[in-house]
């Protein structure tokens, strides 16, 4: 099964300032486990009757993971530090893990260092609750059920940040709670009934698209204690920027809702996020997942493109498709959601807008304007290769497809 954009095959080791190195059998986590002395530390979120998982993170204290440290079986794992999130670019961090069914252990895969997701300043990097702040973090990496693990960190120029740390996510059973599991056409959530819109805006029923059905947070268990209680808005969304979310693509689409949460659960508790970082996610059959909370028609600020969050909304293909082809059901549902997302402000799914970059860490200086389609590929905002070099080419056709189901 592929699980990432760059299996390593034969590479040569990469010699810089150190090698960090860790191999691990994982069968369980002592429940008294807490902080300190290196010792592993869970944060589990709150428990619902069918269990909210978990991320244990393990320290790379001193270079290394001690041998014979155990931690409970995951899903989905990655590296992070603390400090700025680019704090590992140009290193590397290679990582091999064990099929907790069958012992057998998968090659080398390695995980993107450049923290080319992540909230613009004055958004989720200004975050207090709870104590937390932004850190940095890996693209996270899903390994399907595991239970050992080796690393492999080979640090860039800077040398090696503090608190290097790989966290290993248990996306649980999903917590189950009151509430619609699914949302079909019909009036948008924040619409209200004189037709006057939540977001200030007015809708004029004029290429409006259909709205898909979207998977609520209910519907694939988020457990939002973990979260920040509050939500916040941006201006109107002129753009989408689509995205692959670097995970296996080899998944029964019934898996998606574990995948879901634990990229929530990565994305808040490992890097610090107020919530998961993306305002929708569609799986292999098409189906529309929604995101970060606050009102699937409300703009929500976002955070998956970095400089780029205000005034658009990330949509992530589950899987990677850097040579995996994405899936007709997948583009379907990701044009329908473009369609339906940017029809709510009457922006042409065909068109361009100009938006101002919020970061000189984007392609674009802070404060420098920046013309985009309006169905665009991270890598137009961020130099990487997200979404992928057989999913980006194929963007010129979600445009059709999305302007067609506006009626344009």
């Amino acid at each position: 099964m592929r699980i990432s954009p760059r299996a390593l095959r034969g590479r040569p080791p990469v010699v810089l300032l150190a090698v960090l190195a860790a191999v691990l059998t994982l069968p369980s986590i002592p429940a008294e486990a807490r902080a300190g002395g290196g010792a592993p530390v869970a944060r589990p979120g709150a428990p619902g009757p069918a269990g909210g998982g978990s991320v244990t993170s393990l320290p790379l204290t001193g270079g290394r993971l001690p041998a014979g440290r155990t931690a409970q079986r995951f899903d989905l794992l990655g590296v992070g530090w603390d400090g700025p999130a680019r704090a590992l670019a140009g290193g590397t961090v290679r990582v091999r893990t064990r099929d907790a069914a069958t012992g057998v252990w998968s090659g080398w895969h390695e995980l993107e260092t450049d923290g080319e997701d992540g909230p613009d300043a004055g958004a989720d990097a200004t975050r207090t609750a709870a104590g937390r702040t932004p850190r940095g973090a890996t693209a996270p990496l899903w390994t399907g059920p595991s239970d050992g693990v080796a690393v492999e960190v080979s640090p860039g120029p800077a040398g090696p940040p503090p608190g290097l740390r790989l966290e290993l996510v248990d996306p649980g059973e999903g917590v189950r709670s009151a509430g619609p599991r699914s949302t079909a056409a019909g009036p948008a959530d924040g619409e209200r009934a004189n037709g006057e819109r939540a977001d200030g805006g007015r809708r004029t029923g004029h290429h409006q698209a259909p709205r898909p059905e979207i998977v609520t947070r209910v519907g694939w268990g988020a457990d939002e204690s973990i979260r920040e209680p509050d939500f916040q808005y941006t201006g109107p969304v002129r753009a989408v920027f689509v995205h692959h979310t670097a995970t296996t693509t080899e998944y029964a689409c019934s898996d998606a809702p574990r995948l879901v949460r634990a990229i929530y659960q990565y994305h808040v508790q490992s890097n610090g996020w107020r919530d998961i970082g993306y305002n929708f996610l569609v799986d292999r059959c098409g189906t529309v997942y929604e995101g970060r909370a606050g009102g699937t028609d409300l703009p929500v600020h976002g955070a998956h493109t970095l400089g780029f969050n205000t005034d658009t909304a990330g949509v992530a293909a589950i899987g990677t498709f850097v040579t995996d082809l994405p899936p007709a059901d997948l583009l379907t549902g990701v044009a329908r959601i473009a369609a339906w997302k940017l029809g709510l402000t009457e922006q042409d799914a065909a068109g361009s807008t100009r938006l101002v970059s919020g970061s000189d860490g984007s392609l674009y200086p802070a404060g420098t304007g920046a013309v985009f389609q309006a169905v665009s590929g991270h890598r137009d905002a961020f130099n990487t290769e997200c979404p992928g070099d057989a999913l980006y080419p194929k963007l010129p056709e979600l445009r059709a497809e999305a302007a067609r189901l506006q009626g344009r």
